[in-house]
This record gives C-alpha cells, structure tokens and sequence, in this order.
C-alpha cells in the first residue's frame, strides 16, 4: 500500500497502473516533507494511521 506525498498523486497512480494495479489506492499526505522538523513528520504520519492500518487489515 503506498504512502506518498500529494505532490507525487499522479506519479504512484502511474506507476500503479504500469505494475497492474490500477485500483490501487494511495495514502497521501501534504508535500513537502522535507523541510518538516520530527515532530511535524509525526504529526503528518499520526494523521493517515489509521486510514493504514485499516487497509492493510482490510478494514476499510
């Protein structure tokens, strides 16, 4: 299941759809992450885990 930055939304659909997954859904959080201090990368990360944990548990 992919995490990505919004910034990259069409790049992992592409490339997605290039490996045969084509309904694969991306998990995206705000671009960018680099400039972020820790804190704010965990921020940003608490805010999708449980959209992650549900679909790697096939809960969503």
């Amino acid at each position: 299941m992919p995490v990505a930055t919004e910034e990259f939304r069409t790049a992992a659909r592409v490339q997605a759809s290039r490996l045969g997954r084509t309904g694969l859904e991306v998990v995206l959080v705000p671009h960018p992450i680099q400039d972020q201090t820790p804190a704010e990368i965990r921020a940003r990360a608490d805010a999708v885990v449980e959209e992650v944990v549900a679909r790697l548990t096939g809960r969503r």
